[in-house]
């Protein structure tokens, strides 16, 4: 699969501080791909940098096949920064046709409204819109361009669940239309409903990679908790806990390890399995809960 942008070996500091330290990072064409990690992890330098508003200190970035700063390159990409802000005497319908007028081949009105759902803010002033309905203009900016390559910096923080919804919807239906998306996120389930790949940075470092369920199969497929004996020795086991009576132990094959605990003979009660979680592995992988 093609690549539509690549860090390969990149580092930037801040004065002392390290951001990025020789991270590798890729993105294919026509995949969603989420970055998760700690605050102050990199994922937002890392966007900064595939946009081309950081130059790095060392290593290469490859955007859209050419470079981040590139004005024919930066006009197929759309940004929704996590910060953002629109001169408040200007109206939304404004906004949108001055954004629209640097790509060439831009999303209409009724595209814009069926997506994003602006048609009830389209005359308002940015300065009179709440901040739920700011931050998905700021991301709607991002699109309007139908751009071929879109970054979202943490894009629903803040909105309320069907607002987040909303917008779900419209950055599946976008990469449903063969568009690639770059995001991150401190909402896991927001990785979990969207992406295609998941890269976790830790301390400037891409620490893991792959498919949801390749991160989830770094503590274990599924979650099996009840009270009784220890599961030593039972198969499958990725890693276990036994605190106050009650052991919890994530394992690769949840069927596999009851039908050996109920053939071991242990002592078990109060038995619940599910499928364990990109939280859950996040922490095991980052030693960090998100936040």
């Amino acid at each position: 699969m093609a690549a539509a942008a690549r860090l390969e070996a990149v580092s930037k500091s801040f004065g002392g501080t390290r951001a990025l330290s020789s991270i590798d990072l890729e993105a294919n064409r026509g995949e969603i791909l989420a970055l998760l990690g700690p605050n102050g992890a990199g994922k937002s330098t890392a966007i900064n940098v595939l946009t081309g508003l950081r130059r790095v200190d060392s290593g290469s970035v490859m955007l859209l096949g050419g470079e981040p700063r590139d004005i024919a390159v930066r006009r197929q990409i759309g940004l929704t920064p996590q910060e953002s802000g629109v001169p408040p005497t200007l109206r939304v319908r404004e906004i949108m046709r001055l954004v629209r007028a640097h790509y060439p081949i831009a999303l209409v009105d009724e595209e814009l409204f069926e997506r994003f759902r602006l048609k009830e803010i389209w005359n308002r002033q940015a300065g009179g819109l709440s901040g739920g309905q700011k931050r998905t203009l700021a991301v709607a900016m991002a699109f309007a361009g139908n751009p071929e390559l879109v970054f979202l910096d943490e894009p629903t923080t803040g909105l309320d669940v069907e607002a987040r919804r909303l917008l779900w919807a419209a950055i599946g239906a976008y990469r449903q239309q063969g568009g690639t998306v770059v995001l991150t996120t401190h909402y896991l389930e927001e990785a979990e409903a969207l992406a295609d790949r998941v890269i976790v940075i830790d301390r400037g470092r891409a620490v893991a990679q792959g498919t949801v369920d390749d991160i989830r199969r770094r503590v274990g497929q599924a979650k099996v908790s009840y009270k009784g004996d220890a599961p030593d020795g039972l198969p499958g086991v990725a890693r276990a806990t036994v605190a106050g009576g009650k052991v919890t132990a994530f394992v690769e094959d949840s069927d596999v390890f009851v039908r050996a605990l109920v053939g071991s003979g242990r002592r078990f009660e109060e038995i619940e399995v599910r499928r364990a979680s990109l939280e859950e592995a996040f922490v095991e992988i980052t030693g960090e809960e998100p936040s």
